[in-house]
């Protein structure tokens, strides 16, 4: 038993834990095995041992794979080095690997059913001078047929992060000087559907190689985060019953309809684009429209994203329309990164308008250029290494959609100060190119550097910048605010509560009488009470 566990009604099946009782201290046990003070990992781990040291059983380790059939009947995919003798499956020798996928004329199946590989015509086993030989030369005697089947995905990526460490290696698969120094992955990233998958038969091929010696360490990745979904935002218009008049979304409640899904790329902020809709499908080509304000509204709703919905959105069009950074920050702003959160063009034009605002840090609309070499003011200083700060923090917890609104925050500072300083931008560029790499990477050369922003160093932010001078207090008069006085960081409280009573403003709701106490929260607020 585990320690706190309770048994009266139902198993206690503990993965972590103290065991007790086991054996109970007022019995006399039937062996000398005790677990009594132990984790539940040490628990099994000593049982396994008494059992193997006393002959009583042996120590078995069961692996499961959710994919029974290790085979696929397409052309891409590692070959089976397998020939066939009388029927009989033979393996190649280790000496004679690889053995490589040979050309073919087609990647369909062959007329008979036999998987693309039938169609090599130099895809036979020479026993003899251990190579790959012509077809026409099989005589069942020394050249044999070999198999047509390749390998599934998951047998050359289920390991390929051991390759990545040692690529150019010829004589293993990966030296073991350089897999003690990398180890495993740090982190994986992936959908959820697919990394579960993946990450099976990863653990599967690693611990099997971590057993004959060929992986340091028996776990292949450290960290996983899954990234959400991206949902669809559906669009529909209103068709009349029996007609092929469609009537506005505020209208529709005065006719009988039916919803349709529209596609959502002919549709912008909801409304749709009436001779757009007309082309989409024949049906719709006669199509009379019932408008409100000259517009048709469409209704909407959040859904998978899906064809028969819709409601697939085309990157290649939000690309050519607002360019790759509008939407891979975008992507990153609609939420955090393991929510799944539904997609809305209508709001990508807010991070359309920051990469123009950021833009205009260095060029003016008459294309003018704005960077000066000049020393940076306290406030610019302290804008940039706020924005440092939180982006730097945000980056190791995957908050990409708060460092996105900082990112804002930080331009809008920067333009109301109008900072063109190169000591800002230029460190600026640095934090956001991760973000928005195209728009960075272009500015970057402007300010005339010859190596990419990838290679610059990630700035560390200064703390003394960050510190404030003065501090804005909210004076109240028995609990309610009713001005605010700037006072220096670090004023005493009574050089505080004298200039507040000092104050002419004061003197409106003290009317004469004297305070019985004036309370001063440091940095926040000044209450008198009268």
């Amino acid at each position: 038993m585990v320690e706190g566990c309770d048994v009266s009604e139902e198993s206690f099946d503990a993965k972590e834990g103290i065991v007790c009782n086991s054996p109970r201290l007022d019995v006399t046990p039937y062996c000398d095995l005790s677990l009594n003070g132990l984790t539940i990992k040490e628990a099994i781990e000593t049982t396994k041992k008494y059992v193997k040291e006393h002959n009583l059983g042996r120590v078995k380790v069961n692996y499961r794979l959710r994919d029974a059939i290790f085979s696929r009947q397409r052309y891409w995919g590692e070959p089976f080095p397998v020939y066939y003798k009388d029927g009989m499956p033979y393996m190649i020798d280790e000496a004679s690997l690889p053995l490589e996928l040979p050309e073919v004329a087609k990647f369909l199946p062959t007329e008979t059913g036999e998987p693309p590989l039938g169609h090599a015509t130099k895809w036979a086993w020479d026993t003899v001078n251990k190579c790959v030989v012509e077809n026409e030369k099989i005589d069942n005697i020394t050249v044999f047929p070999l198999e047509l089947n390749t390998m599934p995905g998951f047998a050359g990526s289920s390991a390929y992060y051991l390759r990545y460490m040692d690529p150019r290696n010829h004589k293993a698969l990966v030296d073991p000087k350089i897999d003690q120094y990398w180890k495993n992955v740090d982190l994986y990233v992936g959908g959820t559907e697919h990394a579960t998958g993946h990450l099976i038969y990863s653990r599967f091929w690693n611990k099997f190689l971590h057993d004959v010696g060929a992986s340091v360490v028996e776990e292949p990745f450290q960290k996983l985060v899954n990234q959400g979904m991206i949902q669809g935002r559906s669009n529909f218009v209103y068709r009349i019953k029996d007609t092929h008049t469609f009537v506005s979304l505020n209208l529709k409640d005065q006719y009988e309809v039916t919803p349709l899904h529209v596609d959502v790329n002919i549709v912008s902020n909801d409304i749709l684009d009436l001779e757009a809709f007309k082309a989409w499908r024949p049906e719709y080509a006669e199509a009379e429209f019932i408008l409100e304000d000259g517009k048709y509204i469409c209704g909407w709703a959040v859904e998978k994203m899906s064809k028969s919905m819709f409601n697939v959105v085309n990157p290649d069009m939000i690309v050519d329309k607002y360019g790759a950074d509008t939407l891979r920050m975008y992507e990153m702003f609609l939420g955090p990164v393991e929510q799944s959160k539904p997609w809305d063009t209508n709001g990508i034009d807010g991070v359309h308008r920051f990469i123009r605002k950021f833009w205009s840090l260095f060029y003016s609309r008459t294309d003018e250029y704005l960077v000066k070499d000049e020393p940076a003011t306290k406030e610019e200083l302290k804008s940039l290494h706020k924005l440092i700060k939180k982006v730097t923090g945000d980056i190791e917890q995957f908050s990409y959609n708060t460092s996105v609104s900082a990112f804002m925050i930080c331009v809008n500072e920067l333009s109301n100060l109008k900072c063109s300083k190169k000591e800002i931008l230029e460190q600026l560029i640095i934090v956001l190119a991760p973000f928005a790499p195209h728009v960075c990477e272009e500015l970057w050369d402007t300010l005339g550097h010859e190596t990419s922003v990838c290679d610059a160093a990630w700035p560390a932010f200064n703390e003394e910048y960050l510190k404030e001078d003065t501090i804005n207090y909210t004076i109240s008069f028995n609990g309610k605010a009713r001005f605010n006085m700037e006072f220096a960081a670090d004023e005493t409280s009574d050089a505080i509560q004298a200039a507040v009573l000092a104050d002419e403003r004061s003197q409106k709701w003290i009317e004469g009488k004297t305070p019985k106490k004036i309370i001063v929260v440091p940095k926040k607020i000044v209450n008198v009470v009268i």
